[in-house]
């Protein structure tokens, strides 16, 4: 009797391993962001999540404004991973270290954009959400800057713009009235540590699979 329980529990043990390594495995195989993810965008050293919303700036170019929220729970601050205006970007295929691609806002269709508007508080070159149902111009078109040879999603990575060459930067200044407290988003031309994203929440489209849920968000 000893030695068939014994048995058992080293199976029992066996067992649970395995499963645990086959997660393990699952995850490690799709740590990198997709092509039609839809994720939220952290800048790693304000600690804010990049957002928009239908509010338009007061100023500039009169455009949606974006903005940096603390907030990890506000819906607007989703954001869909695309390929470039006629170009090839594969649902669940890996963002490649390098890759133009538009980033479009989930709530209201219109894609991250910049321009030669000077941005309201630093004077910096204005951020904005451009465009009808997910289709804009050429200066929606962003470079990921990454280490590596594919976008990981544990990875601090930089966006820099296909069209001015402006990086995709938070400084930490603070709007009042209407969006009190959130920060604003510009265009900067010089990296630095400011201009660092990191993909946080979000659903991680894979190759002719189900989506993969990080941290559990729900939609």
């Amino acid at each position: 009797m000893g030695l068939i329980h014994a048995l058992r529990g080293f199976i029992k043990s066996f067992l649970v391993v395995l499963l645990w390594s086959k997660c393990q495995g699952r995850e490690s195989e799709f740590n990198y962001v997709t092509c039609g993810s839809l994720v939220k965008l952290l800048n790693t050293r304000h600690n804010v999540r990049l957002h928009s919303h239908d509010v338009k700036y007061g100023s500039g170019s009169g455009q949606q404004s974006v903005t940096g929220v603390e907030s990890a729970d506000d819906a607007n601050s989703y954001w869909r991973i695309r390929g470039k205006p006629n170009g090839t970007c594969q649902r669940g295929v890996p963002i490649q270290c390098g890759q133009a691609i538009r980033i479009t806002h989930m709530t209201t269709g219109r894609n991250l954009h910049t321009h030669h508007f000077s941005s309201p508080l630093s004077n910096n070159q204005e951020v904005s959400a451009f465009g009808e149902n997910g289709e804009g111009d050429d200066l929606d078109v962003w470079r990921v800057q990454c280490d590596g040879s594919i976008w990981e999603r544990d990875e601090a990575v930089r966006f820099k713009h296909v069209g001015t060459d402006a990086f995709l930067t938070v400084t930490g200044e603070q709007y009042g009235h209407p969006i009190r407290g959130q920060r604003e988003v510009h265009g900067m031309g010089t990296a630095n540590q400011n201009n660092y994203w990191k993909a946080m929440e979000g659903v991680f489209i894979q190759p002719s699979q189900e989506p993969l849920r990080h941290n559990h968000e729900e939609f």
